[in-house]
């Protein structure tokens, strides 16, 4: 059924849409347009959001099912999406789209203690996920900054990584199936419910990272570990950004195993507070956080090992803990990078432009220098945070919306700051996917060959071209 007062028919077309609510769960259609505009987008700046006909609040497979069905019968193009905490554009409408929204699809349906596997909807939060399985002495270990809202089923579209993917891994490492709905309604299990199994092309890892171009998520069954100890946690302090950042290249080089390894630049520990007085050394030129797994009787020797190739790079101080409460407040204080950024770009003309920015460890130093002097010559506030031991860069561009010469700047350095990753033999997105705002530098990134891959898959996967198109294939 769908919501009193809505279309029967699409716009200009002789779609009924009734058809397709006498199909779905109750009240589960809506082409109310207050509904509609605010289901339209997710988090992403100069990304359009215009036209979607229809919002489907799926609440089962069947409704995801009988959706796409109907999509594909009459061709209408369908939006994929969960918690819509995105930042590239990939679940904003396009128009005369119907937007598939999963994120009612939210259980955590089994935990399987003997093979270590959780089964789980996709609208399921990572947060609750975690907190879930560590009553039963397990854990998951992606974590993404967006931890407490992104939804498992948008990570595992975009491939999420996060503070601790530097050791353990990103989200396609612990995706052992997934259940997808194709574009014509099929259902599809990808994977094996093994440890192993090679039975086939890899089509599971095709479907992570697609960012719903090639199918719809209903369900993943998820390895977990045994629950992580409290770690070692340290802090080195620079007097300049770039010693930072060696810093992290020599440390690796080293065969370190960090759970964790934070860059912070000294703009940000400014940012931080102002934002929450976290006590943070203003005027260093920038941080580094790091935690390891902690060694019966080796605590020591983790540590020294970070703490001289801290000093051989010129660090004014390190210092470190065992104690979980420093722990804790270290790593909360560098979860609150973006909630800082906000507060700071609502008080300077309310535009940030957060870039995601993959490289070799050895070309961070030189990537810093290059934004450096970026920030230099545009005038423009420009911060880095990172990942830093997956070389995994965040810029800020920081920007006044009104004034439409500096919005201009900045996107200009935005698009610079891609150009300067791709030419240090990087990626421009590490995890936060490409979306629409990324979609024309993906073409850039890919050579001929691995377009024409992309092209072939896509036409056989959907071959009408249904699912969230515009967006990350459109350039390729």
């Amino acid at each position: 059924m769908t919501e009193t007062g809505m279309l029967e028919r699409l716009p200009g077309t002789s779609v009924d849409l009734q058809e397709l609510a006498a199909q779905l769960s109750e009240g589960a259609l809506s082409t109310d347009p207050g509904v509609i505009e605010a289901h339209s987008k997710d988090e992403a700046l100069f990304c359009p959001a215009e036209g979607a006909t229809a919002l489907v609040r799926a609440r089962s497979v069947a409704d995801v099912q009988e959706t796409l069905r109907f999509a594909h019968a009459h061709r209408i193009p369908v939006v994929p999406q969960g918690a819509r905490t995105g930042i590239s554009g990939g679940a904003n409408a396009v128009p005369g789209s119907i937007l598939l929204n999963v994120s009612s699809m939210d259980r955590i349906l089994e935990v399987n203690q003997a093979e270590r596997t959780v089964r789980v909807e996709p609208g399921v939060i990572n947060q609750d996920l975690k907190n879930h399985v560590a009553q039963f002495g397990l854990s998951y270990p992606p974590d993404p900054g967006s931890v407490a809202i992104s939804s498992i089923g948008g990570n595992i579209a975009t491939n999420a990584g996060g503070l601790c993917c530097v050791k353990y891994g990103v989200t396609k490492d612990y995706v052992r199936s997934m259940t997808v709905v194709l574009a014509d309604g099929t259902l599809a299990h990808l994977g094996t419910d093994t440890a192993k199994g090679v039975a086939g092309l890899d089509l599971r890892g095709l479907f992570i990272g697609s960012e719903g171009t090639l199918g719809v998520l209903v369900e993943a069954t998820l390895r977990l570990i045994p629950a992580l100890g409290e770690p070692l946690t340290a802090i080195a302090i620079f007097a300049d950004e770039r010693s930072g950042l060696a810093t992290v290249a020599d440390y690796m080089a080293a065969g370190a195993t960090p759970r964790m390894l934070e860059f912070v630049d000294g703009k940000t520990l400014a940012m931080l507070n102002a934002f929450g007085g976290f006590g943070l050394d203003e005027n260093a030129g920038s941080m580094l956080l790091m935690q390891a797994d902690p060694v019966p009787g080796q605590a020591e020797a983790i540590m020294s090992v970070f703490t001289e190739a801290a000093e051989r790079n010129g660090a004014i101080d390190v210092a470190y803990s065992d104690d979980p409460a420093d722990s804790e407040a270290l790593v909360a204080a560098r979860r609150m990078a973006q909630p800082a950024y906000e507060k700071y770009a609502q008080e300077h003309g309310g535009g940030q432009l957060l870039d995601d920015v993959c490289l070799p460890r050895t070309a961070m130093a030189e990537f810093y220098d290059r934004v450096a002097q970026l920030r230099d010559e545009s005038g423009l506030m420009i911060t880095v945070i990172a990942h830093a031991g997956d070389g995994n860069t965040h810029p800020s561009v920081f920007f006044d919306t009104a004034d439409p010469q500096e919005t201009a700047k900045a996107e200009r350095a935005f698009a610079k700051i891609m150009e300067i990753g791709l030419e240090l033999g990087g990626t421009i997105t590490g995890e936060h996917g490409v979306g629409y705002l990324k979609r024309d530098w993906l073409a850039k990134e890919l050579d001929e060959g691995t377009k024409q891959l992309h092209r072939a898959i896509k036409s056989a996967v959907d071959p009408q071209g249904i699912l969230n198109p515009e967006k990350m294939l459109a350039a390729v």
